[in-house]
């Protein structure tokens, strides 16, 4: 993962950094070493956080051992103090001790703060370098992203190895600004720029290119030392960020929420094993305006939509196909070379297809609960197919709006018990892994030869459960999700989709999650 000497400035060779460098941390010190062991076949490139131990001293004899056995190891020690968004609570005076006797002890470089560095005297930040040490100078902001220039400004002076400011995104611009900065300040030093939180995952995948010199991993999922990090393995596996250059194509899929979406795992996995230049992303935004910024500048080249843009982004679209325009509904975004956005909808085959294989769909009894856009290409797609559609929906007036215009007919919940479908599809996302309630419907109101829950996370949701509980048989909305992608594959790329590897990848992952959620309530 290190990168090789001939691409490397002098402070690179120097210090032998990767694109990826994984932060460590551990309760104890034997932790510690125990966790740096096995990040070694990700990356040999690694920052230790002090800071997260009791006694951070006590660890450098184990880890002064650890380098002697593991001379491929670049190792960045940090023991960052709580007043700077750290874990050390001790002055800045036992923080430096604990600093140069790290750097004695075998590491290459060592992190210090700003607002540390602007406290000490000169003589004694460079006692701290006088062994030859890097210096890593770092600037957290946990609020927002703002001042970056003048941040680089106030750092420049101390003339350090490598310069670290890592915001925070409280929206998908904010990336945006954080790679614009990183593009025209790389002349200014080796920068390596990063947003934190849940919305700046686009600056951990894409900072490298935008010419951030390395980026920050963790060494396990939950193992987090700053917001919005992700996993090593993530962001080599699923991101291939060590593949990433001026000619990857970016997609994503956006929404609110998405912190929980599989897309991305599921859509990179099919670049990966159609050998497509391409990154897939989760786009997390509650604004369509911060979602359309993105697209223009990083720039996109398409889009998953889903809720709550599937009917607002049609009026920013140039064009739709016949499908999306008449339903109102759009989930599937190209941008073309002259920038323009066009619009299909993928949802309404990964509908119907699934429920024909199963039983036929003219004249078929059916309702839909829901009105939103998911629902929309449910009703759409079925009276197409012939099928009687009922529309039940928590507020009313949304569901008589698409029942007058698909012609359909709206349903009241008092009258489930005394009613029999051919089928009952979930079109909310009740029952999705985070979203309350849980329920949509009681056991007593699930009265149908059939039930279709769209929600795919978990697998086996509260409706689906029921009904198997009823012996009623069910499509789960894994289904639905892995059609639907494949056709924006094909889409985007103009080549068949691996549907099987799609559909491997998320059924393990969902399950991974499934037992994961029970390991964890057995604990508790």
């Amino acid at each position: 993962m290190n990168l090789p000497a001939s691409d490397l400035s002098p402070h690179y060779r120097r210090f032998r950094v990767g694109k990826v460098c994984v932060a460590v941390i551990g309760s104890s010190p034997a932790e510690l070493v125990e966790k740096a062991e096995s990040c070694l076949t990700d990356s040999t490139f690694l920052e230790f956080r002090l800071d997260y131990l009791a006694t951070p001293l006590a660890a450098l004899p184990k880890l002064k051992h650890f380098f002697s056995e593991h001379s491929e190891v670049t190792a960045i020690a940090t023991c960052r103090r709580a007043a700077n968004g750290g874990k050390f609570k001790g002055a800045v005076a036992a923080q430096m001790e604990i600093l140069l006797k790290a750097a004695i002890s075998g590491f290459q470089m060592v992190d210090v703060e700003l607002q540390t560095a602007e406290s000490l005297k000169p003589q004694e930040l460079e006692k701290l370098r006088s062994r030859g040490t890097g210096l890593v100078l770092s600037y957290h902001d946990f609020t927002t992203t703002r001042d970056l220039d003048r941040v680089l400004e106030r750092m420049r002076p101390f003339e350090a190895e490598f310069l670290k400011v890592v915001s925070t995104a409280k929206s998908l611009a904010d990336n945006v600004t954080m790679m614009h900065f990183l593009e025209r300040s790389q002349d200014r030093g080796n920068l390596v720029g990063i947003c934190m939180g849940e919305q700046g995952i686009i600056s951990r995948v894409l900072g490298l290119r935008a010419g951030s010199v390395f980026t920050f991993a963790a060494a396990t999922a939950g193992e987090e030392t700053a917001p919005g990090q992700i996993a090593a393995r993530t962001l080599l596996d699923t991101y291939r960020i060590d593949q990433l250059d001026a000619a990857t194509r970016v997609f994503g899929v956006a929404g609110n929420p998405v912190k929980h979406s599989l897309s991305p795992l599921m859509l990179n996995s099919a670049f990966r094993r159609e050998t497509v230049n391409a990154v897939f992303l989760a786009l997390q935004t509650a604004k369509l305006a911060d979602l359309l910024t993105l697209v223009r500048e990083v720039p996109i080249s398409g889009l998953s939509v889903t809720m709550p843009f599937k009917q607002e982004i049609l009026k920013h679209l140039e064009k739709t196909d016949p499908l999306s325009a008449k339903i109102g509904a759009c989930n599937t975004v190209v941008r073309a070379q002259d920038g323009k956005l066009y619009g299909f909808n993928t949802d309404v085959a990964a509908v119907v297809r699934p429920l024909e294989k199963r039983l036929k769909l003219k004249d078929a009894k059916i309702l839909v609960m829901g009105a939103g856009g998911a629902a929309r290409a449910a009703v759409f797609g079925l009276r197409e197919k012939g099928a009687e559609v009922f529309i039940l929906n928590r507020t009313p007036q949304a569901g008589q709006k698409l029942a007058r215009e698909s012609k359909s007919k709206t349903f009241r919940r008092e009258h489930l018990l005394k009613t029999h479908f051919d089928v009952i599809v979930n079109a909310t996302p009740v029952g999705m892994r985070g979203v309350k309630p849980q329920h949509i419907l009681e056991p007593k109101e699930i009265n149908a030869r059939l039930v279709f829950d769209l929600v795919y996370n978990p697998i086996e949701t509260p409706l689906i459960r029921m009904a198997r509980e009823k012996g009623i048989p069910v499509v789960t909305g894994v289904e639905m999700f892995v059609h639907q992608g494949a056709r924006q594959f094909e889409i985007w790329t103009g080549k068949p989709a691996p549907e099987e590897e799609m559909l491997r990848v998320v059924v393990h992952a969902l399950r991974q999650r499934a037992e994961a959620a029970t390991e964890a309530r057995t604990k508790s």
